[in-house]
């Protein structure tokens, strides 16, 4: 059977991808960006992000299909960003997804985001062994996941119960008046910084969490921490140390992440973890995790970072699994679904 050629569609924040795969190789990868528009407000503004998928959509499309030297005649399927993500922004990759399926008369996939952050990796170093267990890491969500099998078989078990840790970046980042995003920033800070300087909290690693939310997350209280002790710096007339706050903050994420990641490697029994996701390029996030991992005799994979942020590339490299398991496509009037649970890969 040859590789199944899968159009790949991703709309859910602030970057518009479009991509073209051939089983496990990438022959085209768009992505537009609107996040320039939103910079001067701090964070994505919904509106804003849709209108931009808006203009951004087509040319993507056309531009992806040019460098990959194909015609869209050829195309096996076309898998779309079903969820989670902003309501407006995944309406647009949807809607104009089943555009083509319905011009085509090709099969549609309505797949699942996170799911993506896992399947991208596929395309750098082929099949993923399972089962494993897939940290994702990005500006609106932080799982932990079981994956057993790509297409039929992921389990969460663990996410965030309040900001994810990008949303912290980025409240930290503002709070010390730094631009937005905030990820690149700090960790670019902290390098120069003492990650020791300040203990910030680790939430939900209390005994007491743990019997609840053991592979949860919570970085609310931390972002928390880091205010108070920068505005009681700034109430003592005295300077903020913004290296080592940024230092110190990103080590109790990274801490966190990491930990929780590594226990449930073993607790699993799985011998790869894999970290995707846009924090996944944190130099901090990676290098701790593999630190760990090492010693606790883990494979670590990662995808390149032009893969890890948002794009259609993790979207139809899903397709690619779902078509190759055999799975039956998703009916044309589906919808958007801002809440779309991990566990479900293909939204029916």
């Amino acid at each position: 059977m040859r590789d199944p050629l899968i159009l790949g569609i991703e709309s859910s924040c602030d970057e518009t991808g479009v991509a073209i795969v051939r089983g496990n190789e990438l022959l085209a990868s768009e992505v537009a960006s609107s996040v320039d528009l939103h910079v001067r407000f701090g964070g994505v503004v919904p509106e804003v992000a849709s209108r931009a998928h808006l203009q951004a959509i087509v040319p993507a499309l056309e531009r992806a299909v040019a460098t990959a030297d194909v015609q869209l005649e050829d195309l096996d399927a076309i898998a779309v960003t079903a969820g989670p993500g902003l309501m407006g922004a995944l309406v647009v990759g949807v809607a104009a997804a089943k555009a083509l399926a319905l011009r085509l008369d090709k099969p549609l996939y309505g797949v699942n985001h996170l799911v993506g952050h896992v399947a991208v990796d596929l395309l750098d170093h082929g099949p993923l062994p399972t089962p494993a267990v897939a940290l994702l890491v990005s500006g609106g969500h932080t799982s932990l996941l079981h994956v057993r099998d790509i297409a039929t078989d992921i389990v969460e078990l663990g996410s965030t119960i309040d900001d994810a840790a990008g949303e912290a970046y980025d409240k930290v980042a503002r709070l010390l008046g730094l631009s937005y995003p905030g990820g690149p920033v700090i960790d670019r800070l902290a390098a120069d910084g003492d990650p020791t300087a300040i203990r910030f909290p680790r939430g939900l690693t209390a005994r007491h969490d743990l019997e609840c939310h053991r592979y949860d997350f919570s970085f609310s209280g931390l972002k928390t921490a880091v205010a108070r002790w920068v505005e009681q710096r700034r109430l003592d007339g005295l300077d903020v140390p913004v290296a080592d706050v940024c230092a110190s903050f990103q080590e109790a994420v990274a801490d966190v992440l990491t930990a929780k990641t590594i226990d449930a490697a073993r607790e699993l029994g799985v011998e790869t973890i894999l970290l995707g996701g846009g924090v996944a390029a944190n130099s901090r996030l990676r290098g701790l995790l593999e630190q760990r991992a090492q010693a606790a005799g883990f494979a670590v994979r990662r995808p390149r970072p032009g893969l890890c942020t948002d794009n259609g590339a993790m979207i139809a490299a899903v397709g690619v699994e779902v078509v190759r398991a055999g799975l039956e496509p998703s009916p044309l009037d589906i919808s958007a679904q801002s809440g779309l649970p991990v566990s479900t890969v293909i939204v029916r």
